[in-house]
């Protein structure tokens, strides 16, 4: 099938030193790729994230989504990029996301997130569990079984993207409840704790005296604000806790969450809560668009800020409205 006009796709292949040694096709605003040219020229990306691509290839491909420097009108740009390694070298197929998602209606990236989600649950959910049943075998080396413990790894963040892409889509009504709002962390956490124990990071929980109960879809909530907990757990290291301050609040109650490896740029106060807008985003770029979603929904809101010198990276602060 050929591609969408949207999507007409960069090809272009790489050598260890990273310098393209093939290339068809050019993304708008970027140089027409050329044997030799750096690839984070021919993507219009940072160092940093031409490494990591060249990594993900060689360590048997993927799917990324990365932001460029820069785009045609100075402003950065998502790209999807599949990469797979070609014997000494690293191929991959880029597409620009932009000519799709600008300027479409929420209502439009709602559907196609419902949609992707839904065409991609069902084969994964295979992949899940025949990974499962391998890893049940006992006969397997602790080299294998170290490689199955990674592949349901990736697996659990697949699930998440496709959560995300699902509660985005999702435009029925809330079934709000009452909650204290220490559960509802725990309940979230819960669903993150395989992760968190495999990085040897434990939640510290800080509360205020005498915080009002809160109201919430706790379906709905909980996955979307455990994947900000794991975002700013993944940024730990080992052994370091997962701080999260609950304190009374205008609405009702509210959660603040720092993330010191962070930093918003200009503008990006609101930018990072565009859908596949996120800077800040580990994967494409939803789970902050479908947290303040359905926080609004239910009468809350989060908002993001570069925090307060002594401390460094962005506060997240997460506004719940008091249960009547």
């Amino acid at each position: 099938m050929a591609d969408p006009a949207w999507s007409l796709p960069l090809r272009i292949r790489w050598d260890e030193e990273l310098l393209l040694v093939t290339g068809d096709g050019a993304l708008p605003g970027c140089p027409v790729p050329a044997p030799g040219m750096p690839l984070c020229e021919a993507l219009g990306v940072d160092a940093a994230t031409a490494s990591a691509l060249d990594a993900r290839g060689r360590r048997g491909g993927g799917v990324e989504f990365v932001r460029t420097s820069t785009g045609p009108t100075g402003v950065p740009r998502w790209l999807r990029v599949g990469v797979a390694p070609a014997g000494a070298a690293v191929e991959a197929r880029v597409h620009d996301l932009g000519p799709l998602l600008e300027g479409a209606p929420p209502l439009q990236i709602s559907r196609l997130s419902s949609s992707l989600s839904h065409e991609l649950r069902n084969p994964l959910s295979s992949v899940k569990m025949a990974v499962q049943t391998l890893s049940r075998n006992e006969g397997l080396s602790p080299r294998d079984q170290r490689r199955l413990t990674i592949a349901l790894r990736e697996i659990r963040t697949l699930e998440r993207m496709l959560w995300m892409l699902s509660e985005y889509g999702r435009e029925g009504p809330l079934a709000l409840d009452t909650w204290a709002l220490p559960d509802l962390i725990q309940d979230s956490v819960a669903l993150i704790e395989q992760d968190l124990a495999e990085r040897n990071v434990r939640l510290e929980l800080a509360a205020d005296e005498g915080l009002p109960r809160v109201r919430s879809d706790g379906v709905r909530l909980r996955p979307v604000l455990a994947q900000l907990l794991l975002n700013v757990a993944s940024s730990l290291q080992e052994g370091q806790p997962l701080l999260v301050s609950l304190r009374r609040s205008e609405r009702g109650a509210g959660v603040e969450l720092l993330d010191e490896h962070a930093a918003l740029g200009p503008g990006d106060e609101e930018r990072v809560f565009e859908p596949f807008g996120s800077r800040l985003a580990r994967g494409a770029g939803l789970s902050l668009a479908a947290l303040r979603r359905v926080l609004q929904q239910q009468g809350g809101d989060v908002v993001a800020a570069t925090a307060v010198p002594p401390a460094r990276g962005v506060l997240f602060s997460l506004d719940f409205a008091r249960a009547s």
